[in-house]
């Protein structure tokens, strides 16, 4: 549920910090810039962010992180069973924030400085964390974990439709706009469009589809603000996440009142989705895409809403119509579409010249 913050703020620092240029071998060659010390500390820390990247493989750790996050829609079910959800959105954060703030002590990471980047981050906090994480919970009140698990699966959907029009660089082919048409077609099929979507709530529904579009809003908003900071990874997301439980500190007490108990499974369904689904799952996803790129470190979306369902049908009983299995294989395939790229063409080769032909030209 947090690759799309992932995405971006991979995105944005690998345009801030350059790899270091190799120096020159002889002296006659000209002088190399150096990137500035800020730059190189913020990519020595990215490298220390990986962490023991040789304990286990990275494909172990990848099935790890789409277990976590797949899970994450059948913790939070349950933790809407002992508390309001902005309670456990709140927790979430808490949880979450408290594993980062460790990391960042053991690597000796410090906060970023800077006035602007805060006041950036307080947004990105509320559409990348706030607003995305109690819409789901507000969602499965009224809706199934497999449905909301699923809906989550049509932001790549999103962002690709955004990216059109908010991001210049990001240029349409016929095989992405053919994968958003795929895409929300599937949307269409597990909602059982031709059936007047009978049997779902749509205001849960429609929370759970908002909290899909505010990933892409919140990744398009980092990218064109913070592009050159030289904080690293973890520095900015734990300001990120820090900044989000502040923000639920304050919206939680103004709609909820303290709970008159605590019950151990929702409470421990809190404590696992913040700690694990939210602060381990963001370490495990910086050391894959450190060690095999970004590529396919977000590739564990398409195994999310997978483990979403088998999880929702095995272990709280949820119902399973046939349109809801093909919908969502409709929807991956989609998204897998608007997230390939063409490749680039191969330099033609320069066809050889004879002394003779190239006496002719002028």
């Amino acid at each position: 549920m947090f690759y799309e913050v992932l995405g971006a703020i991979v995105d944005v620092m690998t345009t801030a910090t350059p790899p270091r240029p190799p120096r020159a071998t002889t002296t006659t060659s000209a002088a190399t810039p150096t990137p500035p010390a800020d730059a190189a500390d913020a990519t020595t820390a990215d490298a220390a962010a990986a962490g023991p990247r040789r304990v286990f493989d990275w494909r172990l750790r990848f099935a790890a992180l789409a277990l976590i996050w797949g899970f994450s829609f059948l913790l939070i079910k349950v933790g809407t069973h002992g508390f309001a959800p902005f309670q456990v959105t709140f927790g979430r954060l808490f949880f979450g924030t408290a594993v980062l703030a460790v990391a960042m002590v053991v690597r000796r990471e410090r906060l970023p400085r800077s006035p602007r980047t805060w006041g950036h981050l307080t947004v990105a906090a509320f559409l990348l964390n706030a607003l995305p994480f109690s819409l789901f919970a507000y969602s499965e009140l009224t809706i199934p974990s497999t449905l909301a698990g699923i809906c989550n699966a049509t932001s790549p959907l999103w962002g690709m439709a955004l990216s059109l029009v908010a991001l210049s660089e990001d240029r349409p082919t016929r095989r992405r706009v053919a994968g958003l048409g795929l895409g929300f077609l599937g949307v269409l099929t597990v909602l059982g469009a031709w059936q007047g979507f009978s049997g779902l709530d749509p205001a849960g529904t429609a929370m759970a589809l908002l909290a899909s579009l505010s990933y892409p809003i919140g990744w398009i908003y980092i990218r064109r603000t913070l592009a050159g900071s030289s904080s690293s990874h973890l520095s900015l997301t734990g300001a990120q996440l820090f900044l989000a439980t502040l923000q639920l500190a304050v919206v939680t007490p103004l709609f909820t009142t303290v709970p008159a108990s605590f019950p151990v499974g929702p409470l421990l369904a809190v404590v696992v989705l913040g700690a694990l689904g939210t602060g381990l799952a963001i370490l495990l996803q910086y050391g894959i895409v450190a060690e095999v790129g970004p590529t396919t470190g977000q590739m564990v979306t398409y195994f999310i809403p997978v483990i979403a369902t088998a999880a929702g049908v095995t272990l709280l009983g949820e119902q399973l119509s046939w349109n809801t299995p093909v919908g969502a294989l409709v929807v991956l395939v989609g998204a897998a579409l608007t997230q390939s790229r063409s490749r680039t063409p191969r330099p033609s080769r320069t066809p050889r010249v004879s002394r003779r032909t190239a006496a002719r030209q002028p």
